[in-house]
């Protein structure tokens, strides 16, 4: 697997986004709350850190950095093809590790909705 992140795997589009939050399911995976709609082409993510918490963009780029390279490195966790948002829902920052680590558990029982 190449170490990128290429553009067809961003989900872009107000119209996808749109549908993903109103016809999609959702749980949380702290400190994240996942959603989720399968979908016939190729796995597509939308990765968000909200400026409500997170006044300087710094910090808002830094989550969403950690958040699409733990997606990055554990999308083979994935099972077929879906539109996925992240959200951060933390008032503070958490280590890579926990991101990650929910990241995990999110891809995880995303698979195994079916």
């Amino acid at each position: 697997m190449a170490n990128t992140f290429p553009k067809q795997n961003k989900l872009c589009g107000q119209l996808h986004i749109a549908r993903l939050y109103k016809e999609g399911e959702r749980f949380v995976a702290w400190p994240l709350r996942v959603t989720y709609q399968p979908t016939q082409e190729e796995s597509q993510v939308l990765i968000w850190a909200p400026k409500s918490l997170f006044k300087r963009a710094v910090h808002r780029n830094h989550l969403r950095r950690l958040m699409r390279e733990a997606y990055r490195q554990n999308q083979d966790l994935l099972d077929g093809h879906y539109l996925i948002a992240f959200n951060y829902m933390d008032k503070e920052q958490q280590p890579y590790a926990l991101i990650e680590k929910a990241v995990c558990k999110a891809l995880k029982k995303i698979s195994n909705h079916k």
